[in-house]
C-alpha cells in the first residue's frame, strides 16, 4: 500500500512538471499568436483592442504618428499592432473615405503629432516648393570645379589585376588567401557595383562624394530598404550603437532613437553625458551638404523591426540577452555600453518597431587607413577643470606654430568644422580623422555628430572660440554663409526641404531650424568683427582656383 502511494505521488509530480512546461511553452508562443490574430484571421483569440482588422489601419493617419516613439509611457495606445508604417499607410490610402470615418482617434493623434513637430505639411512639398534647394545647388558657388584629380588624389585606383569579390566583405580583413586587397577592377562595369562601393570609389583628396553623384541618393535608399542580415554591438564609445550588415554586403552604423523631437538636453547635463540623438546624425549629413563641405558619410533614417531585424539576426549573445518584454507589452533591449545601457534606460519599440539613423560605413581600415587627430580645441571632459584654450585668449597663436596647423589648409578645415558644429550646437568634438593616404593636404571627416541639435533655446558661444581666436576662414565658406543668410536661400527653409526627403521625416523640431538662422547671423557677425580688426585679406583666405561669379558681397 505504501509503495502504491509513493508511485502515485511520483506520477502526480511528473504531471505537474509537464503541465508547468506546457504553460511556459504557451506563454512563449502567445505573442506570436497575438500578432497572427491581429492580422485579421478568423480564429483570433486576442483581446478586442489588439484584434483590429487591416481596415483599421487608418488609426495611423500619417507617418508622423510614429514620431512619438519611446516615450516609455504606459498609455493604452502604446501597444499598437506590429505592422510596418508603410503597410499602414497603404491600407489607409486604400480605404479612401472610409479612413476618415474610422476615427476620431486617428485624427486626434495626427493633430497631436502636428502640435509636437509643427509647423509644416506632413508630406513632401509639391515640385514647386523644391525650387530653393535646387536653385541653391545651381548657384555658381556650388558649381566651382575641383582641381584636376591625379592618381594620388584618389583613395582607390582602378586596378585591372585585382578583382573585387563582394563576399570578401563578410570578412573583417577583406583579404584573399594571397593577402591581396579586393579592389574594383576595370574588367567589370562600375554600374554592377553596389552603391556602397560606388561611394567608396568616389572618395578623393577633396571630398567624400561629388556634388551630383547619383550613387549617393541610391545609397540613401539602400540604407532604408536593404535587408538586414546581421547585427552586432559596436565596441567602444559611451552609448549603444549597432553595426548592421545588409544583403548586398554593405554595412552601416545604427543609432537608435533616445529622445523625441521636441525634447531638449536637460540643463544640468554635462556635454559628455548628453544623449546621442539619431535625428542629429541625419540632420548633420544634410547640413554638411548644404554648406557644400561633403565631409559627412551618407546618413538616413529607418524604422527597424526589433524582433525580425535585430534580435532574430544577431549573433551577439551579449546583445541578445538584453531583450525583454516591458509591462506595456513592448519589445525592449539595452545592450552593453558605458552610459544608458540598463533596464531603466532600455530602448523600447511600439510594440517592436524602433526608429534610428543608419550611417554608411567608410572603407575598411585594411583598405584605407585613417589617422586620428586630437582636436586642438578639445574640451576638458571634466566637471571642474577647464581646457587651455578656455583660459588663454592667445591660444591660437600657439596652435598655428604646431604641425600640421603651421602650413597647408588644416587650420581652415578646423574653422569649417567650428562653423558646422556651432550651427548644430555640438560641443562633443574631441578628435577628428583624415585619410592617411592624402597626408596633411586633405579634408577633415565630420564623424559622430549625435550630440548636435540638443538645445534650440541656447547658443553655445564657446564652440565659436577657434574662429574668434584665429580669425581665419575660407572665402568659399564665408560667401556660402552669406548666401544662406539671404531670404531666398534661408538656411532653415533649405534644411527643412532637404530633410523632408528622409523616410522618417520630419527630422528636426521647428525651433531647431530657426536656431540655425540665428546662429548663422552670429557666425557672420564674428567674421565681420575679425575683418574690422585685422582686415579682409588677413581673415578671408581665397581658395578659389578661378574667378567665380558669386553674386554676394565679399567685403
Amino acid at each position: 500500500m505504501k509503495m502504491l502511494l509513493v508511485r502515485k505521488f511520483r506520477v502526480l509530480i511528473l504531471m505537474v512538471f509537464l503541465v508547468a512546461c506546457t504553460m511556459h511553452i504557451m506563454i512563449d508562443l502567445l505573442p506570436r499568436l497575438e500578432r497572427r490574430g491581429s492580422a485579421g484571421r478568423p480564429g483570433c483569440s486576442c483581446p478586442p483592442p489588439a484584434a483590429a482588422p487591416p481596415r483599421a489601419a487608418p488609426r495611423w493617419p500619417s507617418k508622423h504618428t510614429l514620431r512619438i516613439l519611446q516615450d516609455f509611457s504606459a498609455e493604452p495606445g502604446s501597444n499598437l499592432s506590429s505592422q510596418s508604417r508603410e503597410a499602414a499607410e497603404r491600407a489607409a490610402g486604400g480605404g479612401g473615405g472610409a479612413g476618415g470615418g474610422a476615427g476620431g482617434g486617428g485624427a486626434a493623434a495626427a493633430a497631436r503629432a502636428r502640435r509636437l513637430i509643427a509647423p509644416g505639411a506632413p508630406r513632401p512639398p509639391p515640385p514647386a516648393a523644391a525650387a530653393p534647394l535646387a536653385a541653391l545647388f545651381q548657384h555658381p558657388l556650388y558649381r566651382a570645379a575641383l582641381p584636376p584629380l591625379t592618381d594620388g588624389d584618389l583613395l582607390f585606383n582602378v586596378n585591372s589585376d585585382i578583382r573585387f569579390n563582394p563576399r570578401a566583405a563578410e570578412q573583417p580583413e577583406w583579404q584573399n588567401e594571397d593577402n591581396e586587397e579586393f579592389l574594383p577592377t576595370g574588367e567589370t562595369s562600375i554600374d554592377s557595383y553596389p552603391n556602397w562601393l560606388k561611394f567608396h570609389i568616389g572618395i578623393n583628396r577633396y571630398e567624400l562624394y561629388s556634388r551630383h553623384n547619383p550613387a549617393i541618393e541610391a545609397l540613401l535608399q539602400d540604407l532604408v530598404s536593404q535587408k538586414i542580415t546581421s547585427v552586432a554591438m559596436k565596441s567602444g564609445g559611451t552609448q549603444l550603437k549597432l553595426i548592421m550588415t545588409f544583403q548586398n554586403y554593405g554595412q552601416a552604423l545604427f543609432k537608435p532613437m533616445k529622445q523625441t523631437r521636441e525634447q531638449e538636453t536637460p540643463p544640468d547635463f554635462f556635454y559628455f553625458s548628453d544623449y546621442e540623438r539619431h535625428n542629429a546624425e541625419i540632420a548633420a549629413f544634410h547640413l554638411d551638404r548644404i554648406l557644400d563641405f561633403r565631409r559627412v558619410p551618407p546618413v538616413a533614417g529607418r524604422l527597424v523591426n526589433m524582433t525580425r531585424e535585430i534580435r532574430d539576426v544577431t549573433r551577439d549573445k551579449k546583445l541578445w540577452r538584453t531583450f525583454f518584454i516591458s509591462p506595456a507589452n513592448n519589445i525592449c533591449f539595452y545592450g552593453e555600453c558605458s552610459y544608458y545601457c540598463s533596464t531603466e534606460h532600455a530602448l523600447c519599440g511600439k510594440p517592436d518597431q524602433i526608429e534610428g539613423s543608419l550611417a554608411a560605413f567608410l572603407p575598411d581600415l585594411s583598405l584605407a587607413k585613417r589617422k586620428t587627430w586630437r582636436n586642438p580645441w578639445r574640451r576638458s571632459y571634466h566637471k571642474r577643470k577647464k581646457a587651455e584654450w578656455e583660459v588663454d585668449p592667445d591660444y591660437c597663436e600657439e596652435v598655428k606654430q604646431t604641425p600640421p596647423y603651421d602650413s597647408g589648409t588644416r587650420i581652415l578645415d578646423i574653422m569649417d568644422m567650428t562653423v558646422f558644429d556651432f550651427l548644430m550646437g555640438n560641443m562633443d568634438r574631441h578628435h577628428y580623422e583624415t585619410f592617411e593616404k592624402f597626408g596633411n593636404e586633405t579634408f577633415i571627416i565630420h564623424l559622430d555628430n549625435g550630440r548636435g541639435f540638443g538645445k534650440y533655446s541656447h547658443d553655445e558661444l564657446s564652440i565659436l572660440v577657434p574662429l574668434n581666436q584665429c580669425c581665419r576662414i575660407r572665402k568659399s565658406t564665408y560667401l556660402r554663409l552669406q548666401l544662406l543668410a539671404k531670404e531666398e536661400y534661408k538656411l532653415s527653409l533649405l534644411m527643412k526641404e532637404s530633410l523632408l526627403k528622409d523616410k522618417i521625416a520630419p527630422i528636426l523640431y521647428q525651433p531647431h531650424l530657426e536656431a540655425m538662422d540665428r546662429r548663422l547671423r552670429i557666425v557672420l557677425k564674428a567674421v565681420s568683427d575679425c575683418i574690422e580688426k585685422d582686415g579682409y585679406d588677413n581673415v578671408v583666405e581665397n581658395d578659389f582656383n578661378t574667378d567665380v561669379n558669386t553674386g554676394t558681397t565679399e567685403r
